[in-house]
């Protein structure tokens, strides 16, 4: 039953030593909280001077003024592996790229789609073949290149990847030859002369179900020699190397019908340095 206001109350006191040793852990929370703070605001100051030194450009590899960016693009050893800016040429005989700047990165340019021209299936049909180095070469050094890319193409090699007199592939298989510049450097140049390399990737074979030459891939470089001549860079002479090659990646092979599908759908591109 409930106490009456009357009633005497009990209070008893236990002595200092047998009270409870729990306390409200305020006080003692607060250092930990405190610190806690402290370290999570070093760790967002930390945080932002690493994202505000992140964008800021490196004095030592800063772009340098345009000027001087023209100058290390004209210099002997090229322009490094960075595109130049440069818009593609709008030109164009029998379907090859021409009317290339005369600097330094013209003749890169002119190397890279003289580089795709060489190495296209219509290097391997006769006229064709006549056509694409009419096109390309200096005069002064067309017969001698008309000679050398027709032992090179025709013949015994058209017959190595199945081909017949013309250049044609057997009926029912497609014929794949193809060119890819990965990349240019100019080992050197003059007004008059240049030389460049061309680093490429390339596919060749014979593309269909009952070929016994599958398209495969291959990495070469090509350095080309040119001259300026008739307002424009043209093929004096060309040496091929293999590699550099990288390490094959880990995909599985297209099968035929999807690389005869890919060669006919897929055109390629002009380039320029």
């Amino acid at each position: 039953m409930p106490l009456s206001d009357d009633q005497p109350h009990t209070r008893t006191r236990l002595p200092v030593a047998e009270q409870s040793s729990y306390q409200p852990n305020g006080r003692q929370a607060r250092p930990l909280r405190t610190l806690l703070t402290v370290l999570v605001v070093v760790t967002l100051l930390v945080l932002a001077i690493s994202v505000a030194n992140r964008g800021k450009a490196d004095p030592d590899t800063a772009a340098p003024p345009s000027a001087d960016r023209a100058a290390a693009s004209a210099a002997p050893g090229g322009a490094g592996p960075a595109p130049s800016g440069e818009q593609p040429v709008s030109t164009t005989s029998n379907g090859i790229a021409n009317g290339f700047p005369h600097t330094d990165q013209g003749a890169q340019s002119a190397a890279a789609n003289y580089a795709v021209a060489i190495g296209s299936a219509d290097m391997f049909r006769t006229e064709a073949r006549h056509t694409i180095v009419a096109t390309i070469a200096d005069p002064a050094a067309l017969a001698g290149l008309q000679s050398r890319l027709d032992q090179g193409f025709g013949g015994d090699t058209a017959a190595r990847y199945g081909l017949d007199a013309q250049g044609k592939a057997p009926k029912g298989l497609t014929f794949v030859s193809r060119t890819v510049p990965v990349g240019t450097k100019s080992v050197s140049h003059t007004e008059s002369d240049a030389k460049v390399e061309v680093w490429s990737t390339g596919l060749t074979g014979l593309a269909g179900e009952r070929s016994t030459l599958p398209v495969v891939q291959n990495w070469y470089t090509l350095t080309l020699s040119l001259r300026w001549t008739g307002g424009d860079w043209k093929l004096v002479d060309y040496t091929s190397r293999q590699g550099p090659a990288p390490v094959p990646g880990d995909q599985q092979a297209a099968t035929a019908e999807e690389i005869t599908g890919a060669v006919q759908q897929f055109g390629g591109f002009r380039y320029a340095r």
